[in-house]
């Protein structure tokens, strides 16, 4: 995926939770903007649930789908 369309959907306002979800069908929940820095090649997401953050390359987004609510 096009860096641009993720760094489109973190400019939204007001901003909107979103899902990344990947090639291997691994999901990635993008709650706030600073949760995610976005690359040319790379992202790298916080993940709040284990403290740690996950490098992730962005031919590997299949798709970006807004966070419903539980």
């Amino acid at each position: 995926m096009d860096e641009t369309v993720v760094k489109a959907w973190l400019k939204q306002e007001p901003f909107q939770p979103f899902v990344l979800t990947l090639s291997d069908g691994e999901q990635f929940e993008v709650r706030h903007p600073e949760m995610i820095v976005v690359g040319k090649r790379k992202a790298v997401v916080y993940e709040p649930s284990d403290d740690s953050f996950s490098f992730v390359a962005m031919v590997h987004i299949n798709s970006i789908k807004p966070l419903q609510a539980a």
